[in-house]
């Protein structure tokens, strides 16, 4: 059974009604697809690099056909040499281009954590603001079937550890082409971390242009009770469980930061000022993990705030496992995100 029958079609959530629930919805691949090629017509220096990205597929439906539109000089197919491949990126973004660098799969990415953490991230801050690395990595993580240790791992608190790095996680399509077009913008290097559930998301896109900010959260349900930090796909499965709950009389806040670096501080901060309580949810490993650093971040500057620990809803300190029933047991499901809600709301103290 492959990954992709793993999750059904889903259209999203309506989340906060506003003007972009009308209109155009089209899938989550195609948005990051056009985000991509609205980049490419706007920008000659733009260009898209990686294993598969002009084959039949097009890289999960991302960059399907570009090669066709923009040649074969501007989106093109790799070998498998990551490092090597990346430094050849850095060293265009140095010479003014703005690669857009494809992986259908992160565990790789350490292989090029030289290029990226020892001279990509740092290379503006070395020289003074008078160099910049415009590049873009993108990479698709997040569970298969039996995909298993080294081509499931869902590894953003790597990147969310290096300063002079920017760290993008979309939860829909919106998003997903807003912030990918404001990345190939940005002259400083960032990554973006999409999950495999992701793409079975239909969604509202405008066909137009337009950029979503980077470092810019979003509330996508406001509640009394609770606030529940939630990245990529986990913030639908989360807002699927706060409409479950608030049959149960809990009213859930739901807090998406987008951009894990930089972080919006503020969005979450307030969030927790009004409610008192906080669970985060990430598909990453627990410690030193991206929920690990949220819940620093509001014991550090919220505490007086809680009336109850904080919760983290995290995949467990294990390789990924690759029979079902392990993966079952490994991944986070909604009932898990559902009692730790809970558990923090009906907090009574020692």
């Amino acid at each position: 059974m492959p990954w992709s029958k793993i999750k059904p079609e889903d259209h999203e959530p309506e989340f906060l009604k506003d003007h972009r629930e009308e209109g155009r919805r089209i899938p989550y691949s195609e948005a990051v697809r056009e985000g991509l090629r609205q980049s490419l017509a706007l920008d000659r220096r733009v260009f898209v690099m990686g294993q598969g990205v002009d084959d039949p597929a097009g890289m999960f439906g991302t960059t399907k056909d570009l090669h066709v539109e923009f040649g074969t000089d501007r989106v093109f197919d790799t070998p498998l040499s990551e490092t090597a491949l990346t430094g050849i990126a850095v060293g265009a973004a140095l010479a003014g281009m703005r690669p857009v660098y494809f992986h259908n799969r992160p565990d790789f990415l350490t292989l090029a954590m030289d290029q990226i953490v020892n001279h990509a991230s740092k290379w503006y801050y070395m020289f003074g603001g008078r160099v910049s690395v415009p590049l873009v990595v993108w990479a698709c993580i997040g569970r298969g079937w039996g995909s298993a240790a080294q081509h499931s791992q869902a590894l953003q608190a790597f990147f969310f550890h290096v300063p002079g790095l920017k760290l993008i996680m979309p939860s829909t399509c919106f998003d997903a082409k807003g912030l990918i077009i404001s990345a190939v913008r940005d002259n400083n290097p960032v990554v973006i971390i999409d999950h495999r559930f992701n793409f079975k998301q239909i969604g509202p896109v405008p066909e137009e242009m337009y950029y979503v900010p980077i470092g810019k959260g979003a509330i996508r349900r406001k509640g009394r009770d609770v606030t529940v930090v939630a990245m990529s796909h986990l913030v639908i499965d989360s807002f699927r469980v706060s409409q479950e709950l608030e049959s149960e009389g809990i009213d859930v806040e739901l807090v998406d930061p987008r951009t894990l670096r930089p972080l919006d501080e503020e969005i979450i901060l307030a969030s927790v000022a009004k409610t008192g309580r906080l669970v985060v949810v990430d598909c990453g490993w627990r410690t030193g993990g991206v929920a690990s650093e949220i819940a620093a971040v509001v014991a550090e500057k919220a505490y007086g705030s809680l009336r109850a620990p904080i919760a983290r809803v995290t995949c467990p300190d294990v390789p990924t496992p690759s029979a079902c029933e392990l993966e079952d047991a490994f991944y986070i499901d909604r009932n898990e995100i559902k009692q730790a809600i809970l558990k923090t709301v009906h907090y009574k103290g020692d």
